[in-house]
């Protein structure tokens, strides 16, 4: 490795800090290093062509943000976690000095997860088609107004029903663990080729929850008045005007995160993460 991205959260005071130690410690290495706050997307975007390793320090917002920069690229990502549960990432303040000197070395492995690829069309403000890329998941929810709204869904073309819900979530198994399971979904594994549907609050409308499989295309179309929103990954939003359809499916490109722990860390730590998540 020879060129290194940091992404930091930039209102966590301990995650700057950390972040300017470790370019430090990075160059006095001989290696290149490049930092950038998560908020500035654009800015990331343009520095990540050639780098070797994004590391990620915050929380799972953090490496939703990192991934965002980095794709399509398969430029592996480790995070650091100063969040409260961490799914995502990978290592303690207090390993990280230590974990990273491994990864540096060519230690470690890489987990590849799933992405969504959103679709939606034209419209008289887009001269083309918007495309999105999910690591957690796509939702379509009520704007400003708090109020149901009717979503048509339909998989590979065959219509399943319509929703009268505060909103419709497409997840991925790497979002299992986030809004998807707030909303009384199951739990995947991460490296599950699977993506969930289910409506959120779901008012005298079907409330069932769906495993898909991964050569699946889930269309939802907006049958609401204005003020309805998509939204990827909690941090990138559209509005949907009524009529609008997006397909939701499989990318063929994924996000990669290099890992230096066990494969089976995952079940040893779920247990603990969840009670934390409900505190």
């Amino acid at each position: 490795m020879n060129r290194i991205g940091i992404i930091y959260h930039p209102l966590k005071e301990a995650a700057g800090k950390l972040a300017r130690e470790l370019g430090e410690s990075l160059e006095s290495r001989g290696l290149s290093a490049w930092l950038c706050s998560a908020w500035e997307g654009d800015t990331a975007r343009k520095q990540v062509d050639g780098t070797d390793l994004i590391i990620s320090i915050g929380g799972d917002g953090t490496i939703l943000r990192a991934a965002q920069a980095v794709i399509p690229r398969p430029i592996p990502i480790t995070g650091i976690n100063l969040g409260n549960l961490g799914f995502m990432t990978e290592l303690s303040v207090d390993e990280a000095e230590e974990k990273l000197t491994q990864l540096l070395a060519g230690e470690g492995w890489i987990d590849e997860r799933c992405l969504l690829e959103a679709e939606v069309p034209a419209t008289g403000e887009t001269p083309g088609p918007q495309r999105f890329y999910a690591l957690n998941d796509v939702v379509i929810t009520h704007g400003a107004v708090a109020r149901v709204i009717y979503v048509e869904a339909s998989i590979d073309g065959e219509l399943l029903t319509t929703y009268k819900a505060d909103g419709v979530i497409v997840s991925t198994a790497t979002g299992s663990t986030g809004y998807s399971l707030a909303a009384d979904g199951p739990i995947l594994h991460p490296q599950a080729q699977e993506m969930l549907l289910l409506p959120i609050v779901p008012h005298l409308s079907a409330s069932y929850k769906l495993v898909l499989p991964p050569t699946s295309t889930v269309e939802l179309r907006v049958n609401s008045a204005p003020s309805v929103t998509l939204t990827v990954d909690g941090n990138i939003t559209a509005p949907l005007s009524s009529g609008t359809t997006v397909n939701v499916r499989h990318s063929k490109n994924t996000v990669r995160f290099l890992r230096i722990h066990t494969r089976t860390s995952f079940f040893g730590s779920l247990d603990e993460r969840l009670k934390g998540k409900q505190r």
